[in-house]
């Protein structure tokens, strides 16, 4: 499936438009990470427990969005746009959503 950020795909026709997709995770930053992450705040440098954290809930915002435009017979996702946010009363948790208009191409 194509997956772009642009409106249209280049050197492809839209066909029709099945309709906005989603994909939304909410992943919890455990303990230990946010132990590792509070070390790389204080000495500088880059947290790579909170970027490997980040990496995996945009892969399955991405994967739930792409499953949801292939059950509406969908061929890509145009306009797609991704949202992060922290959520929880410390900040715990990391949410991830994923927008775009599912399409089929000629």
């Amino acid at each position: 499936m194509i997956i772009t950020t642009t409106p249209i795909i280049e050197g492809r026709s839209i066909r029709e438009y099945r309709g906005v997709v989603f994909g939304e995770v909410i992943a919890g930053v455990d303990f230990i990470k946010d132990f590792s992450a509070g070390l790389s705040n204080i000495f500088g440098g880059r947290s790579t427990s909170y970027e490997e954290e980040l990496i995996r809930a945009r892969q399955q915002a991405m994967a739930e969005m792409e499953k949801r435009a292939a059950a509406l017979g969908a061929d890509a996702i145009v306009g797609v746009d991704l949202d992060y946010e922290v959520l929880g009363q410390n900040n715990g948790m990391l949410m991830v959503t994923v927008s775009g208009t599912a399409v089929t191409l000629c």
